[in-house]
């Protein structure tokens, strides 16, 4: 199954999938408990898994381990796929010492700022900002983590869709926007958190939506 088959919605699902399922010492799984493990209805996770992986036996699930292999090929991760990231204050530096993006298929290459001096940080090259263009030319890049302030973070998000960034991961604490062609997830860590203080000064008060 090619991912350009897939939609969106079915692909933002299976990073989930991979990282139970390597959670998981089964020999077989079924996607009755990939949904109980994460929460997710059954009737979707069944829909996902079977336009993943095709030996998948009723009564029986799924050999773990093809199954495994069969997300790895779809999402890419037997190959590495370079990225940069643009903001190297606090957060943009506390993500170039993130070693999780590599078990994933992906290798920031650059970080890109404003302020940059070709300085480096864990061997990750520290740019000026208007060097992007060139190196994402030259590297083929077409991934980008937009790690700026938000009165940035719109003229950034411009300069990466310029760059031939076609995918955006956004901490950005405000939306940007861009082009049809570029996508972009939100992830307001601020916003994560308030939900939570939410729920832990409301215990026993809220229900799960259905």
């Amino acid at each position: 199954m090619q991912s350009h088959t897939l939609s969106r919605a079915t692909m933002g699902r299976l990073p989930l999938y991979l990282q139970y399922i390597r959670s998981i010492k089964t020999e077989t799984v079924s996607s009755a408990a990939v949904a109980r493990g994460l929460g997710l209805g059954e009737v979707q996770v069944r829909k996902d898994l079977a336009s993943i992986c095709p030996a998948g036996m009723p009564k029986v699930g799924y050999p773990a381990e093809r199954l495994r292999s069969d997300l790895e090929k779809v999402l890419g991760m037997k190959r590495s796929v370079p990225a940069v990231i643009v903001g190297a204050g606090k957060l943009g530096r506390a993500l170039m010492d993130y070693d999780g993006f590599r078990e994933y298929g992906m290798e920031i290459s650059a970080a890109f700022d404003i302020s940059g001096t070709d300085e480096s940080h864990e061997s990750i090259p520290i740019l000026k900002a208007d060097q992007m263009r060139q190196w994402c030319l030259l590297h083929d890049v077409h991934l980008g983590i937009l790690a700026v302030p938000a009165a940035a973070a719109q003229e950034a998000a411009k300069a990466m869709a310029d760059s031939g960034i076609t995918a955006i991961l956004n901490f950005a604490p405000c939306p940007v926007h861009v082009p049809e062609h570029v996508t972009v997830r939100q992830e307001n860590i601020a916003l994560s958190l308030a939900y939570l203080k939410m729920i832990a000064c409301t215990p026993g008060q809220m229900k799960e939506e259905d």
